[in-house]
């Protein structure tokens, strides 16, 4: 196996399985970037984010998708957006793999916190992330808006 930094080549297996984990978290129909989004998106002048992927015999097993946030009471930190593994190559260490990786770039970077969601079904990555020394929070929820949401509260809160 080899973990790598993901490439504009790459993109096409990365939103592959990013789809793969849609269908996983009940939500096949919820993915609607292309491959051209996320390599504009990956790869223009002001990248949004980074791939690590893990390969096996030339094929793209694994992703684990990242950027750069900032805390008001930490400083420079790193989001995990999404660490994904092919079902048939769950179990095998690619996730711990790319998960090492991810923490190790954190620490070249000088972060002072990594963090991600994890869905509160997803038991075996709860414990694993605990079992590394991740704290699982309960006590946050997660607040989103999409696209909907933003044009109700422009059409209709900002009059």
């Amino acid at each position: 196996m080899i973990i790598r930094k993901g490439t504009l080549r790459d993109m096409e297996a990365v939103l592959e399985l990013i789809q793969e984990l849609a269908v996983f978290e009940n939500e096949p129909n919820a993915v609607l970037i292309t491959v051209d989004d996320l390599i504009r998106d990956g790869f223009g002048q002001i990248p949004l984010f980074k791939v690590f992927v893990a390969e096996v015999d030339t094929e793209i097993v694994g992703i684990a998708l990242f950027y750069n946030r900032y805390s008001t009471w930490k400083g420079k930190t790193i989001h995990l957006e999404d660490l994904v593994v092919k079902q048939k190559m769950r179990g095998s260490g690619v996730g711990y793999a790319l998960y090492s990786e991810i923490i190790k770039e954190g620490k070249k970077e000088g972060v002072r916190r990594i963090e991600w969601n994890v869905l509160d079904w997803n038991t075996p990555a709860i414990d694993f992330y605990e079992k590394s020394g991740a704290k699982v929070l309960v006590d946050w929820k997660v607040a989103q808006m999409d696209e909907a949401a933003i044009d109700y509260f422009i059409e209709n809160k900002l009059r």
